[in-house]
């Protein structure tokens, strides 16, 4: 269906390498869309950009450090320089830091924020006038099911997440004008390496997930294929501000 169609199109993806990043650059790759994967794993990146390859689209690998205002700008430059354009924005690195709130340091709020949060903002901002020159663009972040509901291992987490929601919906209002749809999704548990870790450090996490999520099971960073690719088409130029749970029903179950 040709407003699904991305042939043409340049993303980048950061934390594109893997888990949820990975899964999202796999259903851009597979609408058409050359795809730039921006991370600190260098190794990591070149294997995910050789598997998104055999799709048949053209692939960069980009070194990306996102607490660094200058690394994030320059992988907005790289791309283009690179891949020629740049059409879409996946704000997709994360990280997380498990603890209760009076057991969390300052530095450590700091990290996962500057991480979460701050990137978003500071890739979003390299990115604009890029897209705004030609004529519009797509940005997609990555917020979670803490961005709706709280845990008590994961206060700068959540507050990370939530406050993605806010600068999404900040950022489509400002750029509508100019033709950039701003959307979040908010994945629910999905089987990746953090979760993984999640799993290990949080007694319990695995029972309470499974009986929550109507769906019975773990999501899988393929689930995230199908909502890329939408946010990030045609199909989706008057959807702006949103934020899309992506969970098996987690969020609607009580």
């Amino acid at each position: 269906m040709s407003l699904f169609d991305l042939s043409g199109r340049v993303a980048v993806v950061t934390g594109g390498n893997g888990g949820i990043g990975l899964g999202m650059a796999r259903g851009l790759a597979e609408a058409g869309a050359a795809i730039a994967v921006a991370g600190r794993n260098m190794r990591k990146s070149e294997a995910a950009a050789a598997e998104l390859a055999k799709l048949g689209v053209k692939t960069a690998v980009i070194a990306l450090d996102v607490t660094s205002e200058a690394s994030c700008r320059s992988m907005i430059e790289d791309t283009v320089k690179r891949l020629g354009r740049l059409d879409i924005l996946i704000n997709n690195a994360g990280i997380n830091i498990r603890k209760p709130p009076q057991e969390l340091a300052l530095a450590e709020w700091r990290q996962v924020i500057d991480v979460n949060l701050s990137s978003v903002f500071v890739c979003s901002h390299a990115a604009y006038p890029v897209m705004k020159a030609a004529g519009g663009g797509k940005i997609i972040n990555i917020g979670s099911m803490l961005s709706i509901f709280g845990a008590a291992f994961a206060p700068a987490y959540g507050a990370s997440k939530g406050g993605v929601v806010q600068l999404t919906k900040s950022m489509a209002v400002a750029w509508a004008k100019d033709n950039i749809q701003v959307n979040a999704v908010l994945p629910g548990w999905i089987d990746t390496e953090l979760t993984k870790k999640a799993r290990e450090e949080v007694s319990g996490l695995n029972s309470l997930v499974l009986m929550r999520t109507p769906a019975k099971r773990w999501g899988l960073p393929s689930d995230m294929a199908g909502v890329a690719a939408f946010l990030a088409s045609k199909a989706s130029d008057f959807v702006t501000g949103t934020s899309i749970p992506v969970d098996g029903g987690y969020s609607v179950q009580v």
